[in-house]
């Protein structure tokens, strides 16, 4: 078979038919969009195949050119389009040869070059370059082919390896910049220098100070934006490049600024490294290093806003604010003012702020739940340790009342000096822009309207940005003048010589308390024992010292109490010296003793609790002497099997006859043995949600010695100064 101008007889042995009646394809690519647009002999050779695949007997029409992947690396086949073009339609049978300018063109991984050998030798696809036509079933050509693969993959990583060589030598000279931080230029000598926009600079100064104040990237970022305030970038790439454009400010931009040392006037290259592995999402896994493992640091190489001293400062601050184990993490709006401070001093862990209500917070330590061991640390209510360290805070305070009036002027006024000298400049730059317009409309001549009406347009603009500017200028300065007045320094000076109202002032937020706290206390580690309501606490102030206290938390039960034996004690000499309640309790109130909640002193009701669960009030004395079916209330409730608190409840309602002794008021309930099997089927009925009761339910029976006497509802006598207790339905 003989083709045109005798291509049959130039045509190698390996090319048969079977392959002329398939598809050539032409594979061109290039590695990046600058080889694209320079390297355009590369380019035009590869396109030049075309003609080869005619000349090897193909015909013009069945010659297929992929160039989809022009700009695309050949290291992965993953964003390569064209090639995975190729591979479908050498599975499908279509193509007979894949042609390319050199086997590098086609792939410089291994991988992806011998999944193509596989794939043509398994459908019979040649292959060829200039230099040959090689068939992936041949031995010969297959480990050819193989070795140009590997020369292929070793030429990709020596070419990295010696840009990757020579970008670290120019980073080691403090000279290799991918993009600046915004309040930067690089000058027409290459040099990096500070911005020439005078507000620019400004607006990164007050950045850095505003988080000296604040001392949060939130609160950074909620100033600026309460305040108006603009960042100046300049434009990296396309064609206003290295103009400057104002933008609203971003958090990750402000977080990226606070960790860049580069405003400290340090180079540093390797901060983040190039990942070695992908994300299942198929992005790349980037860490920022600590500073010790940091390729290069250059520190004093270029000029600086702000020292390297405050620059490790705002590190130490960031870090502190996250939460976590190691971090006591940002002052938050919750009433726990402690939060992030509190150490347990048995395990050493940082107690966890609960909060039961909105102002109600309960500090514990849950280690024992994440490491599910038993419980050996405890507690304690919030509103305890608070008081205690705020009371020593304020105290401290109080030498320094003058220093810090005089101080708390100076930052603002120092504060809205700044926000002034951003207005101004803001002002001065619309103003600037407006007059521009006018001179652009003036250098324009009238009758060429075509030009005249754009920049009229431009100027009216102009003009409404510097109306706009201006009016927000005159709105500020109302609400906040450059100097304070007199009564305003005055109210500042009375309130710093008063810290307890200003402290619980309704307008001082609980993160304002936790912040002045964060400034004097550096952590609070407290003792809390099962068995005793006394907590010790040690509160570390800055400046490595350290003070004990000892405060009273609430228990649940008497046992707890570190004094219960001794109060035990105390209540059986009294009540065998014959004190009523009363007397007991006066006198437990005076010698200092405390109840289990510390929500007040002793009252009768809690001593007659006591006596009796002690034992001390069930004799035959106590109670004085009974008369037939009378039975003290305790021993009436056990025959019962009824708590104590409902069978008396039923007697203060009438519901059982029921008399009070003289001396201690102890209950004794008349119950012969109708009236017991009565009072068992109250018992059956009354249960929670039961508003109604049957009447011969809640009647006593009658009693013999008092048959004729009306049965009444017993009246229980309020102490003086307080308000009769309500009882609920049983």
């Amino acid at each position: 078979m003989t083709g045109p101008n005798g291509a049959a007889a130039r045509r190698p042995a390996k090319i048969r038919d079977r392959h002329l009646d398939r598809l050539a394809v032409v594979y061109v690519r290039q590695s990046s969009p600058h080889q694209v647009l320079d390297h355009r002999e590369s380019r035009e050779r590869q396109y030049a195949l075309a003609g080869h695949a005619a000349g090897l007997g193909w015909p013009a029409d069945r010659v297929l050119v992929i160039d989809e992947d022009q700009g695309q690396s050949g290291k992965s086949a993953e964003q390569r389009l064209g090639f995975q073009r190729l591979l479908a339609e050498v599975t499908l049978g279509h193509v007979g040869l894949v042609l390319g300018l050199e086997m590098s063109r086609l792939a410089r991984s291994c991988k992806d070059w011998h999944h193509l050998l596989e794939v043509c030798g398994v459908f019979g696809t040649l292959l060829a370059d200039q230099d040959g036509v090689y068939d992936p079933n041949d031995t010969n050509d297959r480990l050819l082919l193989g070795l140009k693969g590997t020369m292929s993959e070793v030429e990709l990583i020596t070419m990295r390896n010696r840009l990757d060589r020579g970008k670290r030598n120019k980073a080691e000279r403090g000279e290799l910049f991918f993009k600046l931080p915004f309040g930067y230029a690089k000058a027409p000598a290459g040099e990096v220098v500070l911005d020439p926009d005078e507000q620019a600079r400004a607006v990164v100064r007050l950045i850095f100070d505003t988080f000296d104040q604040v001392g949060t990237l939130y609160g950074l970022f909620r100033y600026l934006l309460r305040h108006g305030i603009r960042v100046g970038m300049r434009e990296q790439d396309g064609p206003r490049r290295g103009e400057l454009v104002w933008r609203r400010p971003a958090l990750p931009t402000l977080n990226q600024m606070l960790h860049n040392p580069t405003y400290a006037g340090a180079y540093a290259y390797g901060r983040r490294p190039a990942p070695t592995e992908r994300a299942a999402a198929g992005r790349p896994r980037q860490r920022w290093l600590p500073m010790a493992d940091w390729a290069v640091l250059r520190r004093d190489r270029l000029p600086a806003y702000i020292t390297w001293d405050r620059y490790l400062a705002n590190q130490q601050r960031l870090t502190r604010n996250r939460s976590g184990p190691g971090s006591p993490g940002t002052p938050r709006g919750g009433a726990a003012v402690l939060a992030g401070l509190l150490v347990c001093g048995t395990c050493g862990h940082r107690l966890r702020a609960a909060y039961r209500t909105k102002s109600t917070a309960y500090y514990s330590c849950d280690r024992h739940l994440h490491q599910g061991t038993p419980q050996a640390c405890y507690g304690l209510p919030a509103v305890v340790i608070d008081d205690l360290v705020a009371g020593q805070v304020l105290r401290a305070l109080e030498p320094a009342a003058v220093d810090l009036s005089l101080a708390a002027v100076a930052d603002i006024e120092g504060e809205r000096a700044r926000l002034h000298r951003h207005w101004t400049q803001q002002v001065e730059r619309a103003r600037y822009e407006a007059e521009r317009a006018a001179r652009q409309y003036h250098a324009v001549e009238p009758e060429n309207r075509l030009v005249a009406r754009a920049l009229e347009r431009q100027w009216e603009e102009a003009l409404g940005r510097q109306r706009a500017a201006e009016d927000e200028y005159d709105r500020f300065l109302r609400d906040q003048p450059l100097r304070l007045t007199a009564a305003a320094c005055d109210r500042i000076r009375a309130l710093a010589a008063d810290l307890p109202a200003v402290w619980a002032a309704p307008a001082t937020t609980p993160a304002d308390r936790k912040e002045v706290v964060r400034l004097l206390v550096e952590r609070v580690v407290v003792h809390v024992r099962r068995d005793s309501e006394y907590v010790t606490a040690a509160i570390h102030w800055r400046g490595a010292t350290a003070t004990e206290h000892e405060v009273v938390r609430p228990v649940l039960r008497y046992e707890q109490l570190r004094g219960y034996h001794r109060l035990v004690a105390r209540m059986a000499e009294l009540r065998r010296a014959g004190h009523t309640a009363v007397r007991i309790a006066a006198a437990l109130n005076a010698e200092g003793f405390r109840t289990p909640k510390v929500r007040g002193d002793f009252s009768k009701e809690l001593v007659r609790k006591l006596l009796a669960r002690r034992g001390l009030a069930a004799d035959e004395t106590a109670a004085g002497p009974l008369a037939r079916d009378e039975w003290r209330l305790p021993d009436l409730a056990r025959e019962l099997r009824v708590p104590d608190g409902k069978l008396r409840a039923w007697a203060v309602r009438g519901w059982a006859r029921a008399r009070r002794t003289a001396g201690l008021g102890l209950w004794v309930v008349w119950a012969d043995g109708p009236e017991r099997d009565r009072l068992r089927r109250l018992k059956a009925h009354s249960r929670r949600g039961v508003v109604s009761y049957p009447a011969d339910l809640t009647t006593p029976e009658p009693r013999g010695d008092d048959a004729n006497r009306p049965v009444g509802r017993l009246k229980r006598t309020a102490p003086e100064g307080r308000r009769p207790v309500k009882t609920e339905a049983p």
